[in-house]
């Protein structure tokens, strides 16, 4: 018989003995009263206590099941992309989510390659910046250079020999560059509609119930994106999941009179310094100080500091996924993130919690 059987038996009998404690004392009382009278007031509070006593004890049978076992339980953890370094630890957290429920929860989660695909049917899909470097907007040379700039960076993002220090003043660079080659084309505000609908973008399998039942519950979400934030609300807009629970936090274009690309707006947000950008947001966090219980996704190391502007963090479980290099650096993922998940193109893992909490 497992935890969850004698915890119920435990349940009833318990109440049980309350109504049997409860009929015994009401039947002592019924016993010296005369009146008629008392003896229906007595015999309608014994029916009370009785059906309170076994209300109590569904109720304790219920606060036993919502800690869930992850294989037993929830079937999705069972996948072979699903990788945790600690079951026990991160039952524990889940059992604190799920306790805290609606009214604590809040997501803190990066977009590119993890709300969207990193590939679909072998064929790598594109992140906000790729899209542009896709797209008609901008010339042969223009793109030509971009590529040469992500061949060059991105071997240095994701390289497992080098500390995220050591990549830091690179993604500055690359970005950097990268802007200023968008800024030379004079981008148009008017054909970011079209450009996103000419992509292959995608949003991970499950996105709907993802954005659809967090709307539902009026649970924060704070999507943080080292990419460029008019292409990420244009997609997530596009695919009807732009709610208004949703904030973005990303590289914006700064547009002139004319609707021409002159520039960014704020400071440059890259994959690497993400805890600064927390930072900064701490005003948004603390209109949320009674949402104490934090999911967090991302896809870098970099992603894991997203939650460094909450103050009073009780619960945060972190989600992280490896799409690239993944004999390298899942050893490193697993150290830092509660689950891994390899290769995954769903958000059927994260669905599956939200189940259980809301």
């Amino acid at each position: 018989m497992d935890r969850t059987a004698v915890a119920k038996m435990g349940a009833v009998a318990s109440a049980s003995v309350c109504a049997l404690v409860g009929g015994v004392v009401l039947a002592q009382y019924i016993f010296t009263m005369k009146k008629k009278t008392a003896c229906m007031q007595a015999l309608r509070l014994w029916t009370l206590l009785a059906t309170y006593a076994v209300a109590v004890g569904q109720n304790q049978g219920q606060k036993n099941q919502e800690c869930p076992k992850l294989n037993a339980q929830m079937p999705e953890f069972q996948k072979k992309t699903v990788h945790i370094k600690d079951p026990g630890r991160v039952e524990e957290i889940i059992c604190g989510l799920i306790k805290g429920g609606a009214a604590k929860l809040q997501i803190i989660t990066d977009f590119d390659m993890t709300l969207s695909r990193f590939s679909y049917n072998g064929k790598r899909c594109p992140t906000c910046h790729n899209i542009i470097d896709n797209s008609k907007l901008i010339t042969e040379e223009c793109r030509k250079k971009l590529l040469q700039l992500k061949e060059t960076y991105y071997a240095i993002e994701i390289d497992p020999a080098l500390t995220i220090e050591e990549k830091y003043p690179y993604m500055v660079e690359w970005y950097n560059k990268s802007h200023a080659l968008l800024i030379e084309q004079g981008l148009q505000k008017d054909k970011l509609a079209e450009t996103v609908r000419e992509s292959d973008v995608m949003l991970k399998e499950g996105y709907e119930n993802f954005f659809d039942k967090l709307s539902e519950h009026n649970i924060p979400v704070f999507i943080f994106s080292a990419g460029i934030g008019d292409i990420l609300e244009e997609v997530i807009h596009q695919a009807g999941v732009y709610h208004s629970n949703v904030k973005v936090v990303s590289n914006f274009m700064d547009f002139d009179e004319n609707g021409i690309l002159k520039g960014f707006k704020g400071e440059l947000i890259h994959v690497y310094n993400k805890h600064d950008g927390a930072l900064k947001n701490t005003d948004y966090f603390k209109q949320l100080k009674d949402n104490s219980n934090i999911i967090l996704l991302g896809d870098s190391q970099g992603d894991l500091s997203m939650a460094d502007g909450v103050a009073n963090v009780e619960h945060i479980l972190k989600i992280g996924y490896l799409n690239d290099k993944v004999d390298e650096l899942l050893e490193k993922y697993m150290d830092s993130y509660d689950i891994v998940l390899v290769k995954d193109e769903s958000l059927e893992v994260a669905n599956s919690i939200l189940q259980k909490i809301l």
